[in-house]
């Protein structure tokens, strides 16, 4: 199963309780998070180090104790460096859908009325409580979940009373942020094929000079420099998943030169890819 989907269709958590927490190092196969969206709230929380995170078309310096709040709908990836992190993944409508509490606040959030502030640097007003919530969620305590559930509801509490949103409506994609998903679409489903700079480009009906160009200034990186880089994640979570051979995974992901794969992975991930299979036994991998 590929979990690296650019769009993720997931179940989250289970149903009375629909959210999820990731706890995030070197060692994990999602470190490096390719870009991608979902329709549920992602929040996130650096623990060590640093990371730079994409959010459509802004671009976030994160350090240690640094909390974000991702909405639905945006697209997000980031560059760790150094980094642990934790992610925590919900369906934000099902925690207040039920709620009579101030029905109409409520609403503006869940209609996407109003923009929420993503940023909550350490210290902030919000902090805090993301620090709590991810506490809550990594211990997972005998009633953790009233727990959790009680911090949500301060959070929307403190977003209403300092008015951390903006007015400006819905959070609507833009033509730009559009077109790059469409790109994202492409290399998602055809990244286990031959895809050159051409290839790509034609998808949006440009020339390979101006794909280049857009697609650097919404990603950081190089069109092919990325299609190698999602290449070599999805193989990384191949090697931990699976018990197929690395030439066999190696063409599965597009690479049809072993020693160009293995040079690659070692790029990406600082092993080799039979190293890497076994660097959930390795603390401390190599940056």
């Amino acid at each position: 199963m590929n979990r690296f989907a650019y769009q993720e269709r997931m179940p989250r958590g289970t149903f009375d309780f629909p959210i999820e927490f990731h706890h995030v190092d070197r060692t994990h196969p999602r470190y490096q998070m390719p870009f991608h969206w979902h329709i549920e709230y992602e929040f996130l929380l650096v623990l060590k180090g640093h990371m730079q995170l994409f959010l459509d078309e802004k671009v976030l310096n994160l350090n240690p104790g640094d909390a974000v709040l991702i909405s639905d709908g945006v697209v997000h990836g980031a560059v760790p460096k150094d980094c642990v992190y934790q992610c925590i993944v919900l369906d934000f409508s099902r925690f207040f859908e039920d709620s009579t509490l101030s029905g109409k606040e409520i609403q503006k959030i869940l209609n996407h009325n109003v923009k929420l502030n993503d940023y909550h640097e350490n210290g902030s007003i919000l902090n805090g409580l993301f620090k709590d919530l991810f506490k809550a969620m990594a211990e997972a305590q005998d009633g953790y979940e009233f727990i959790v559930k009680g911090i949500l509801f301060q959070m929307v509490g403190l977003i209403l009373r300092h008015r951390l949103y903006s007015e400006t409506g819905a959070p609507s994609s833009s033509d730009r942020i559009k077109r790059f998903k469409k790109v994202l679409r492409k290399i998602r489903q055809d990244f286990a094929k031959p895809l050159s700079l051409n290839d790509l480009s034609e998808v949006l009906g440009v020339s390979p000079k101006y794909f280049c160009r857009f697609f650097k200034e919404m990603s950081g990186r190089t069109p092919i420099d990325y299609l190698n880089y999602y290449r070599i994640e999805c193989a990384a979570e191949q090697l931990l998943s699976t018990d197929q051979s690395v030439t066999e995974i190696a063409l599965n992901c597009g690479f049809n030169d072993l020693s160009y794969f293995i040079k690659t992975f070692k790029k990406y991930k600082g092993y080799s890819p039979r190293t890497f299979r076994h660097s959930d036994q390795t603390p401390n991998p190599p940056l």
